[in-house]
C-alpha cells in the first residue's frame, strides 16, 4: 500500500523548532517565555495525535524534504512503531514544560532561556528521529539530540558540570562518528538504499550478503547508538547526573535514552529485519549480551545512596529489557520490548521528577537521609512508590505488561536462561525500589532532623508527578492504547 502524502510530519517537528525562536524573542519575559513552551508542546501532542487513526488503519503518512542521493534523502514517515516515540515524547514534553517552571524558579537557577530553547531542540531531535522514513534521517536527528543536550547537561557551568558534559558528548558523538556511521556507510554500500521498509520481517539486506559483513554492521549499530546504555558504553549516563533534575527526566524518559533504543531497535527491526537476524543468528546472543547489562547495572545500583545516581543506573538496566524483548525475535518479545519504551518513560519520568520535588522541598539527595520524609511528602512518595512498583513489575502498573510480554517472549523463544535473567533481575528491582519508599514512609529521620519545616513541592511539580504515576496505572490496566499500535508493528509477524 502506497503511503500518504502529509506535510503534518514536519509541522509536528518544526513545532519545536518555533518555540526555540519564540522563547528566544521573550527571554525578558519569563512568563511569556514558559508559555510558549507549554504552547508547542500541546501543539505539537495534537499534530501527532492526529495522525494515528490515519496509522491504526494500517496506513504511513510520508514527506520527503529533500533528496541527497539515489537512496538517501531526508525523508519522514509517521508509522505504528514511530508513532509510539513521538506519542510519548511530545505529551512529556507538556508536564515536563510545567514542572520545570516550579523547579527553575523554585531553585532560581540561571539561564533559564537557554534552558527552554536547548529543551525544546531536544525534542525537535527527538521527534525528527521517531518520524525518519529512512537510516540517514535517523542518523542526523540521533546526532542533532545529542549536539542540543549538551548544554543542558552542562547548564550549571562549574567543573562537575562541564566533566559530565565533556563524557556525554564524548561519548555520544564519538561512538555515532567512529561506529554509527561506518555502518551507515556500509549498508547503503550493500544495500543500495537506506530507506525502512514496511514491516519487520524482510529488511533491506539482499539474501547474498556476507555472514561477516552482516554481523560487523551490526556490532556498529548496537554500540554506535551508546544513548542506548548498553555496557560498557553506558558511562555517559551516570555522569550526566550533574544536570538539573527536568534535563534527568529529559535525558531518561523522554528523549535522549529514548531516541537511543528507539533507533537501536528499528534499525533491528526495519534494516536487519526479523527474517536476516534469525537467519545470521543475531537475535538470541544479543538478548544474551544485554542480559548483563540488566543485571550487572542492577547490582550497581543497589550499592547508590545517591537517589539520581540509583536511578541512572536503574536506567541503564531497564533499557536493555526493550533490546531484549526485540533480539528475542518472537512476537510477544518484540511486543513487550516495544511496548516498554511508554511504560518506562512514564515510570521514569515521575522517579526522576519525585527527586526533584525531594530536592526543592528538602535539598536532600541521599536516600539515607530521607527517613520519614514521606509524611511530610505523601503525594510525592506516594507517586514515587506506584512509579517504583512498575519499574519493578508488579501488577496492576505498566511494567507488569512489559514484563508478562518479556516472560511470554522468553518461552516462545525456549530461553530459559533469558527467563531467569528476567526473574533474577525483577528481584534486584525489588532490592533497590523498595528501601527508598519504605524509608520514606516508615522510617526514622537522621538524628538531629526534623521535617517541620519540609512541605511538597510547588504544585507545577506536585501536579505533574502525579499525573505521570496516574497513568502507569491506568495504562497497566488498560494498555490497550499503544498495545494497538504495538500490534500493529508486528502485524503478519509468525514464529
Amino acid at each position: 500500500m502506497e503511503p500518504i502524502v502529509s506535510i503534518k510530519p514536519l509541522l509536528a517537528i518544526l513545532a519545536s523548532l518555533t518555540a526555540v525562536i519564540l522563547v528566544m524573542f521573550s527571554r525578558k519575559r519569563p512568563n511569556l517565555r514558559e508559555s510558549w513552551s507549554v504552547m508547542a508542546a500541546i501543539v505539537k501532542f495534537l499534530i501527532i495525535l492526529s495522525m494515528a487513526p490515519t496509522i491504526l488503519n494500517g496506513d504511513r503518512i510520508t514527506y520527503t524534504l529533500f533528496q541527497i542521493l539515489p537512496g538517501v534523502s531526508v525523508k519522514f514517515t509517521v508509522d505504528a512503531f514511530g508513532m509510539v516515540f513521538a506519542l510519548i515524547a511530545s505529551f512529556l514534553w507538556i508536564l515536563a514544560a510545567f514542572y520545570s517552571m516550579g523547579y527553575m524558579r523554585g531553585l532560581k537557577e540561571h539561564a533559564q532561556t537557554r534552558f527552554n530553547a536547548c529543551f525544546a531542540l531536544a525534542l525537535f531531535g527527538a521527534v525528527g528521529g521517531a518520524m525518519a522514513g529512512n537510516f540517514f534521517t535517523l542518523y542526523l536527528f540521533y546526532e542533532i539530540v545529542s549536539i542540543c543536550t549538551y548544554p543542558l547537561v552542562a547548564h550549571h557551568q562549574d567543573e562537575e558540570g562541564y566533566s559530565g558534559a565533556r563524557k556525554y558528548i564524548v561519548y555520544l558523538t564519538g561512538t555515532a562518528k567512529l561506529l554509527l556511521l561506518p555502518a551507515l556507510v556500509l549498508t547503503y554500500l550493500t544495500c543500495g538504499t537506506l530507506e525502512f521498509p514496511d514491516n519487520i520481517m524482510t529488511g533491506i539486506f539482499p539474501a547474498d550478503v556476507s555472514p561477516v559483513l552482516i554481523t560487523i554492521i551490526f556490532i556498529c549499530c548496537l554500540f554506535g547508538f551508546a544513548k542506548n546504555g548498553v555496557m560498557p558504553f553506558h558511562h555517559w549516563l551516570p555522569g550526566a547526573m550533574v544536570a538539573p533534575t527536568p534535563v534527568s527526566a529529559l535525558l531518561h524518559a523522554v528523549a535522549v535514552v529514548k531516541i537511543g533504543v528507539f533507533a537501536t531497535t528499528r534499525v533491528m527491526l526495519y534494516v536487519f529485519g526479523v527474517d536476516a537476524m534469525a537467519r545470521f543468528n543475531l537475535g538470541i546472543p544479543t538478548a544474551y549480551f544485554v542480559s548483563f547489562t540488566i543485571i550487572m547495572a542492577s547490582v550497581i545500583a543497589l550499592s547508590k545512596d545517591n537517589l539520581k545516581a540509583r536511578l541512572a543506573y536503574s536506567t541503564v538496566s531497564q533499557l536493555s529489557y526493550i533490546i531484549l524483548g526485540v533480539a528475542l525475535l518472537t512476537p510477544s518479545g518484540v511486543q513487550g520490548g516495544i511496548i516498554h519504551i511508554a511504560n518506562h518513560a512514564f515510570s521514569k519520568i515521575t522517579l526522576f521528577f519525585c527527586a526533584g520535588a525531594i530536592y526543592v522541598a528538602s535539598h536532600k539527595k541521599d536516600i539515607s537521609d530521607m527517613g520519614g520524609m514521606g509524611r511530610a511528602m505523601p503525594f510525592t512518595f506516594a507517586a514515587f512508590a506506584i512509579a517504583s512498583l512498575s519499574m519493578i513489575g508488579a501488577p496492576p502498573v505498566a511494567g507488569f505488561v512489559t514484563k508478562w510480554y518479556l516472560l511470554m517472549g522468553s518461552m516462545e523463544a525456549h530461553q530459559i536462561g533469558i527467563l531467569l535473567v528476567l526473574l533474577g533481575s525483577t528481584l534486584l528491582n525489588v532490592a533497590y525500589f523498595a528501601p527508598v519508599a519504605i524509608k520514606a514512609f516508615f522510617g526514622k529521620p537522621p538524628e538531629g532532623v526534623v521535617y517541620d519545616k519540609v512541605q511538597e513541592a510547588p504544585m507545577s511539580m506536585v501536579v505533574p508527578l502525579f499525573i505521570t504515576a496516574i497513568i502507569s496505572v491506568i495504562i497497566g490496566i488498560y494498555p490497550n492504547f499503544f498495545m494497538q499500535f504495538v500490534k500493529e508493528v508486528t502485524k503478519g509477524f509468525m514464529l
